[in-house]
């Protein structure tokens, strides 16, 4: 029986060849969004960024592009709320959506920051797939869970990447994938392959990296 959502293989050949010339171009900050009439062009391949404050967003898209830097962390969680855009060569937009899930943010701040990821969401026609973060040793929680219900209802693909999997024992982390197909199996947007990766041992890297430079 072929398990429903497995872990993607390292890409090897060709595939392995795309995502390196991708990922050797220039990558710079482009600008932080803080409202609809901001975003740039709908002019490429775009694909975003999402997860709980503290998921390892900001390493992950660090070691992504091998700029240390690129994506900064704010130190108070929620504090950020700029949907922030990076150029990934003249090809590709990587969009880092502000941190969800965080308890200091005033209510109103919450309120328009969710109006704005919705409407980004459901409007944004060159956006081609949403990478779900979620902590290896915690797995999808009740917020994760209404992130990937609006990316259902948007019909924006999504595929889950899991972070930190070095914190996180082998035995345990086969445990904590389980779980989270049971999650996505109740998600029609879900993509079928899961990424484990790990920024601070480069574990995964490639086959998110070979992730993006697949989709057109």
């Amino acid at each position: 029986m072929k398990l429903d959502f497995p872990v993607a293989a390292e890409p090897e050949g060709a595939e392995l060849e795309a995502a390196r010339r991708l990922f050797s171009g220039p990558v710079a900050f482009l600008k932080g969004v803080v409202a609809l009439e901001g975003l740039p062009p709908a002019d490429r391949v775009e694909v975003c960024f999402a997860g709980r404050s503290n998921v390892g967003k900001s390493s992950l898209i660090n070691a992504l592009t091998g700029r240390r830097g690129l994506a900064r962390a704010s130190n108070t969680p929620g504090r950020t709320q700029e949907i922030n855009f990076f150029t990934l060569g003249e090809s590709h937009y990587l969009v880092d959506l502000p941190g969800y899930g965080y308890a200091e943010a005033p209510k109103p701040v919450v309120e328009k920051w969710q109006r704005l990821l919705r409407a980004y969401l459901a409007g944004r026609p060159t956006l081609r797939r949403a990478f779900v973060l979620l902590d290896a040793r915690h797995g999808a929680k009740k917020v994760d869970e209404e992130i990937m219900s609006l990316l259902d209802q948007s019909a924006v693909t999504f595929q889950v990447v899991l972070t930190k999997a070095d914190k996180v024992k082998a035995a345990e982390l086969a445990r904590r994938l389980d779980d989270v197909r049971e999650v996505l199996r109740r998600h029609p947007a879900a993509y079928p392959e899961i990424i484990v990766t790990s920024a601070e041992k480069r574990q995964g890297i490639d086959a998110l990296r070979a992730a993006i430079a697949a989709i057109d």
